[in-house]
């Protein structure tokens, strides 16, 4: 079988990280997400893996991640049956496959065109209420075509720490603008995270760069009226943080109790 070969770079190269974390996580046999699509295609790709500095740690963050992102989904999900999903940056994420939205759902992928034509290639597309746009999600035109008829709810998953705050803020807020209402399902960097990008394998050896490091989740609220913050969990405290091998779960348990540490990093849930 012929492998794909990679010609990604920079922030959209790392995004192979997040596919092989989420594929080294389905072969334990206490996966958490047990997204043995994210391992077929990581046998298809033609990389070297080892770039991305994956260990049994960070693979388990990874997924707790974004299994944390998936639940609050489905929660949005269960109680609008009809509703738009926005996966802003959304890589070789199969979180469509892993949720199974019913066709009832409005389920729009978005990412760059090299990235769509990647993705088109390497994971099987679901039927149903399904599209996939080719496009920078900074770009304000691809937003004015999504139908504004119904709550709708935006997951971002790896992207806020690649923009910069004045494009992350404007784009929190003409999404909050657009739709009559909804919740907004991300995660973000703290500074300190920021300042120390460099000790991450896959950010530095993709050439990538982060920008934006939110110190106060409160911060977002003051962007548009209505916008609540309902849950700003930190990383160290994720849900299922004991699966992590024994030198994880002492390192967040130090990573913890030291300031700017604990606030590394934190997956953010906001009501608008």
């Amino acid at each position: 079988m012929d492998r794909e070969k990679i010609t990604l770079s920079g922030a959209q190269e790392t995004l192979l990280a997040t596919l092989y974390g989420r594929a080294v996580d389905s072969r334990s046999p206490d996966s958490i997400l047990h997204d043995h699509a994210a391992r077929e295609a990581v046998e298809r790709v033609a990389y070297d893996f080892s770039k991305t500095g994956m260990t049994d740690t960070t693979a388990v963050g990874i997924a707790l991640r974004a299994k944390q992102l998936d639940d609050w989904a489905m929660e949005f999900l269960a109680e609008h049956q009809k509703a738009t999903v926005l996966h802003l940056a959304c890589g070789l994420d199969t979180r469509v496959q892993r949720l199974a939205p019913p066709s009832s759902v409005r389920w729009l992928d978005i990412d760059y065109p090299e990235v769509i034509d990647l993705r088109r290639r390497l994971l099987p597309e679901p039927s149903g209420n399904y599209e996939m746009i080719g496009t920078s999600v900074t770009d304000e035109a691809w937003l004015r075509e999504v139908p504004d008829d119904r709550p709708t709810v935006v997951v971002a998953e790896g992207l806020t720490m690649y923009l910069r705050k004045e494009d992350g803020k404007r784009l929190i807020q003409r999404i909050t603008e657009r739709f009559p209402s909804g919740q907004l399902l991300f995660d973000v960097y703290g500074p300190l995270g920021i300042r120390l990008q460099k000790m991450v394998p896959a950010v530095r050896n993709a050439g990538a760069t982060l920008h934006w490091g939110l110190d106060d989740p409160h911060e977002v609220e003051t962007w548009y009226p209505g916008l609540t913050c309902l849950d700003a969990v930190r990383s160290v405290d994720m849900p299922g943080v004991e699966k992590m091998p024994t030198s994880g779960r002492m390192s967040m348990r130090v990573m913890a109790h030291l300031p700017g540490f604990r606030d590394v990093g934190r997956i953010l849930r906001y009501r608008f």
